[in-house]
């Protein structure tokens, strides 16, 4: 099967600017679907730009017409313009699922989150696994793409470390690899040929929690100073924001505090460094 036309949604996100360079790479006929093209840095004479909104349907219609591939960075982590996880994780996607599978869009690959399935619990999770559920029964051939973080989540450790004191839920041990936006777009390009339905994947090295603290206080060339919290204490503090805010606010702190508090290991994979990451972001936070 030759592949010549991918159609990337949410290009002008982190891991979405990496894909399109890397379908660019690999001389693919590469389409990019934004919303504000006044908003946009890609070249035009490299990539054709479709302005759409993928939260509307009906501007839509006819963009998946002679694509081969479909590839959906779709999601949001801080929620801006009224715009909530249903709308735009589920909904969005399911409406550009359903423009892909009207056109005869051979694959459609999508990336979620590592353990999504076992954290549905949690309100951004939930409507990425919805509609994961949808693109499971939807016909078309799929890749489910499950990083398990991205090196730049990473920084709260270094800004932890700038203010001089990192914190911890637990003693510091839980585990993960994270993994580089460049490394994670070659996965995803890759999955075009792949025939595998979900790939688990994360960076070449694994840490503990306390070793990414103690690399940021290097980085820094500051003492390591740590703070231990016991699980109550990220309990209370998902409860009251839970109670007291609304899901614009507390949806990022219930993902980011609930896998803090679990291990977050996937296969290995890439080349890049999480230290020399650090080397390069220290002058930036």
């Amino acid at each position: 099967m030759k592949i010549d036309k991918v159609l990337l949604a949410g290009a002008t996100g982190y891991l979405g600017k990496y894909i399109a360079h890397e379908l660019l790479e690999k001389e693919y006929n590469v389409k990019l679907l934004v919303r504000n093209l006044n908003k946009v840095s890609f070249d035009p004479k490299k990539f054709e730009l479709i302005q759409a909104e993928v939260t509307r349907p009906e501007t839509l219609e006819g963009i998946t017409g002679n694509i081969d591939i479909v590839i959906s960075t779709i999601g949001i982590t801080k929620q801006k313009d009224g715009y909530t996880y249903m709308d735009v994780d589920y909904q969005a996607n399911l409406n550009l699922l359903e423009e892909a599978k009207r056109s005869g869009v051979r694959k459609f690959i999508y990336v979620s989150a590592l353990n999504g399935d076992k954290l549905k619990y949690l309100k951004m999770v939930k409507a990425k696994e919805m509609f994961v559920e949808q693109l499971k029964n939807s016909g078309l051939d799929y890749c489910i793409v499950r990083p398990n973080g991205f090196f730049s989540d990473m920084t709260e450790f270094l800004k932890m470390a700038k203010k001089g004191t990192v914190h911890f839920f637990g003693n510091g041990d839980y585990k993960i690899n994270p993994i580089h936006g460049e490394d994670l777009a070659r996965v995803c390009v890759n999955a075009i040929y792949k025939l595998e339905k979900t790939i688990e994947i994360g960076g070449p090295e694994i840490f503990t929690h306390k070793d990414i603290a103690r690399m940021a206080f290097q980085i820094l060339d500051k003492k390591p100073k740590f703070k231990y919290m016991p699980d109550g204490i990220r309990k209370l503090i998902l409860w009251f924001t839970r109670a007291f805010t609304s899901s614009k606010t507390y949806g990022p702190i219930e993902f980011f505090m609930t896998v803090l508090a679990m291990d977050m290991i996937a296969p290995t994979y890439g080349n890049y460094k999480l230290k020399t990451f650090f080397e390069e972001e220290r002058q930036n936070i």
